[in-house]
């Protein structure tokens, strides 16, 4: 029992040293003074809504990833209106709004004009995480929101059908190494893909043609695949990312990888590739994963953070002040 218990404290004290080595512009404890309920009141709203639709944590988590590699994490994403990220394709399926939105009128209940929505949404992410049974960390913030949202700059979002040289030259843009992707790819253990996400790797492979399958598809696993998204039905149909536990946050995602069963094109080409093959067998075996997922979501959280006068706190998550 002593044992575990001082596991765990060494777990929780390696998480907080990677948050001060990776903080950047953001610290530990930022509104300890200034809102010290901003955790509880987002880690409450969090689990509010998980509890009617536990859907809202990959989501969330989605999220984050779709504004930090859009302008910095400056919750950019959040904001409504034409032309604006938001309503760009790879992010019209992003789902958790109205958790932002209900945090942040909390917040400014609490404590008005102190939480930008940015720190809400990287806290958020973070509690969605734990609420899949993933790992925990500690959060480092300080972040201003960003006044641009244009949807012409989410062009540089990873897609899925990315080779892995291109996910890394993607990745290395915003200072994140091959480690750092496989790692934050790991976060497809959680959460759903439409049909038309990967559903061309099942009829009529074009890179193969004649009408078959993506050859790095294990072919026991063809007749589920075709059942769940028929040649002409519904494109839109949600189908989970891991097959193996697809609402909990554990490494079968790797495994599936391994044996042949990744959902998305982008995603498999990881275990063909040599250069993320030993990550993703080294995670697949339940190594480190959590560690090295905890060290790039910090990483992660804080590329293109804004301070000062380069942003603002808003009022309401959707509009600019």
């Amino acid at each position: 029992m002593a044992s575990r218990h001082s596991s765990h404290i060494w777990i929780s004290f390696t998480f907080l040293l990677l948050a001060l080595v990776h903080g950047q512009c953001t610290i530990v404890g930022f509104y300890s003074a200034s809102c010290p309920l901003v955790e509880s009141i987002v880690r409450s709203t969090v689990q509010s809504h998980f509890r009617s639709d536990p859907t809202v944590a990959p989501g969330l988590l989605r999220m984050l990833f779709h504004d930090c590699f859009v302008q910095g994490c400056d919750a950019s994403i959040l904001i409504s209106g034409s032309n604006t990220e938001r309503t760009a394709v790879p992010n019209l399926s992003l789902r958790g709004y109205e958790v932002i939105d209900d945090a942040k009128t909390q917040l400014e209940a609490a404590c008005p004009g102190i939480v930008s929505c940015a720190d809400i949404l990287a806290l958020a992410a973070r509690d969605s995480v734990v609420l899949t049974n993933g790992p925990s960390w500690v959060v480092p913030l300080g972040r201003r929101d960003g006044r641009v949202s244009l949807a012409s700059d989410t062009a540089n979002l990873p897609a899925f059908t990315d080779s892995v040289d291109m996910q890394k030259q993607k990745f290395s843009a915003l200072g994140l190494n091959t480690l750092d992707l496989v790692a934050l790819a790991g976060g497809h253990t959680i959460g759903t893909s439409a049909c038309q996400s990967f559903k061309y790797r099942t009829y009529n492979f074009t890179k193969v043609g004649n009408g078959a399958m993506d050859p790095a598809f294990d072919p026991s696993f063809l007749p589920q695949l075709r059942a769940l998204c028929p040649q002409n039905g519904d494109d839109s149909k949600r189908v989970a990312l891991d097959t193996g536990s697809p609402n909990r946050f554990d490494t079968s995602y790797f495994t599936n990888l391994r044996n042949g069963r990744g959902i998305l094109e982008s995603d498999q080409m990881l275990w063909a590739d040599t250069s993320t093959k030993t990550i993703v067998h080294h995670f697949s075996m339940g190594r480190s994963f959590n560690l090295a997922f905890v060290k790039s979501m910090i990483k992660m959280s804080n590329i293109g953070v804004k301070i000062g006068n380069a942003g603002e706190i808003r009022k309401i998550c959707s509009k600019i002040n």
